[in-house]
């Protein structure tokens, strides 16, 4: 199961395009509150979220998504919920991705140090002890997915498939939406 978690403020694009690209792939995903059951993204687009973040099963996890937009990253951080489900899952070996701004959280929470990462354009100095990536979009390294904005949607979600399934998976995603 994918977590993507969403916060009132989220980039639209960046929650909804990996998702798609997951869910394409017949890659279970869950797009996760961390209040309400509906939470309006940064361009006023109300989601109704698949489950509430108390809902989270680790043991069943394979990845947790945390996506960008200005407010949305803040309010994730503010959350100490979300802090604590992303620490657990990086310490099990569960696939850790955020994009745009939301990187910089991971860099706060130390799951950065020393890694190949990206994020939004300026706000490098919140990676915290990552080796910044400035020519990439979408970066792994080891368990640790990073994209560098909205325009990146596509390669972060088409990423996210093939790290979970194959590349060939990502490439048949890739061609159904002629891409």
């Amino acid at each position: 199961m994918v977590y993507i978690l969403l916060a009132p403020g989220f980039e639209e694009a960046e929650a909804l395009v990996p998702a798609d690209m997951l869910r394409r792939a017949e890659i279970e995903t869950a797009l996760v509150s961390i209040a309400g059951e509906t939470v309006a993204g940064s361009h006023g687009i109300g989601v109704k979220a698949d489950m509430l973040l108390d809902q989270v099963d680790l043991a069943g996890a394979d990845m947790i998504v945390l996506p960008g937009g200005g407010a949305g990253y803040q309010n994730l951080g503010e959350e100490p919920r979300v802090e604590r489900l992303v620490r657990e899952a990086a310490g099990r070996g569960i696939w850790v991705a955020a994009i745009c701004a939301a990187p910089t959280l991971l860099g706060r929470w130390g799951l950065l140090a020393g890694k190949a990462a990206v994020c939004y354009p300026g706000m490098e100095e919140g990676l915290n002890g990552a080796q910044p990536q400035m020519a990439r979009g979408v970066v792994v390294d080891g368990k640790v997915i990073t994209g560098r904005a909205a325009g990146s949607a596509f390669d972060f979600g088409l990423t996210l498939v093939e790290v979970l399934v194959d590349h060939a998976t990502s490439e048949k995603v890739r061609a159904s939406i002629y891409y």
